[in-house]
């Protein structure tokens, strides 16, 4: 997809997600999405401990470093497109991670409401 045309989900231009850690379905610092991303890396958001916590204990550990894949593993305070089921998850358990809303890809809105988004967006 091409960064100059995707959106966000308040319709206006997506905005870089991180480039420090690198994030991305393409490793291009933006939540965009293709047909190859079938988990759907949508939704930019700023990790807390509480949120990597949960992830890991739902069998996705995003905290520990994997050198073989050029993952530094993620910390409290880093952005990085989340899979949209998983931020809906999380914030269905109550772990959600604030959102970046300029730096989520409109595709996101498949599955989570712009409310939602708003009401966990970062302040």
């Amino acid at each position: 997809m091409n960064k100059s045309l995707a959106k966000n989900v308040l319709g206006t231009p997506l905005q870089t997600c991180s480039l420090n850690p690198m994030t991305g379905f393409t490793r291009n610092g933006c939540c965009e999405t293709s047909a190859e991303d079938t988990a759907s890396h949508t939704v930019c958001a700023q990790m807390t401990e509480e949120f990597l916590a949960f992830s890991l204990s739902r069998g996705n550990d995003l905290s520990t470093p994997r050198p073989e894949y050029g993952f530094e593993g993620l910390q409290a305070g880093d952005r990085w497109c989340l899979c949209a089921s998983r931020w809906l998850e999380a914030a269905e358990a109550g772990f959600a991670p604030p959102v970046i809303l300029e730096a989520s890809h409109e595709k996101c809105l498949n599955l989570i409401s712009l409310a939602d988004l708003k009401y966990h967006a970062l302040r």
